[in-house]
């Protein structure tokens, strides 16, 4: 059935196609904060441990409503990691770095994911697509206090 939400044809697959890498890059995010909340160790396990569940679980949630604003938009969703990796900034990290370098690599994975967010702003802003902004903003602020908070702990 043809999408009559007064957004063109055009704008939806350039808003959707930044929105995938938006999700490509918030899944790798997951995905690294819980590689660290399982792998922390050190003298700030405890508030490192919980701080990244927090984040993960946040991330989890990210995730499916930016896939779902996709699917709105009348286009698949990305949904492998062999698709996330041809739309991802955010490099996979190998091996287990110790808990201050896992901090400082969660702060650039957070600043990356607020970048693509903001690359998505001028597409949805010409189609004056407004639910779309809103995710932008909502993502842009959780990933940026989140980004704070991690450098805070480096300080």
């Amino acid at each position: 059935m043809k999408i009559d939400i007064g957004i063109s044809d055009a704008h939806r697959e350039k808003i959707a196609h930044g929105l995938g890498k938006l999700l490509a890059d918030s899944y790798t995010l997951y995905l690294t904060t819980h590689n660290f909340h399982w792998n922390v160790t050190g003298p700030q396990f405890n508030t490192l441990h919980t701080m990244f569940e927090v984040h993960y679980n946040e991330l989890a949630l990210a995730v499916d409503e930016i896939a779902e604003r996709i699917r709105a938009l009348g286009h698949p969703a990305p949904g492998t990691y062999a698709a996330f990796s041809k739309l991802k900034s955010i490099d996979e990290v190998d091996g287990v770095p110790e808990a201050n370098e896992m901090t400082r690599l969660l702060v650039l994975g957070h600043e990356a994911v607020v970048r693509t967010a903001r690359s998505v702003f001028p597409d949805a802003e010409e189609a004056n697509d407004q639910a779309s902004l809103d995710l932008l903003t909502r993502r842009i602020e959780v990933h940026e206090k989140t980004a704070w908070m991690l450098r805070s702990m480096l300080a």
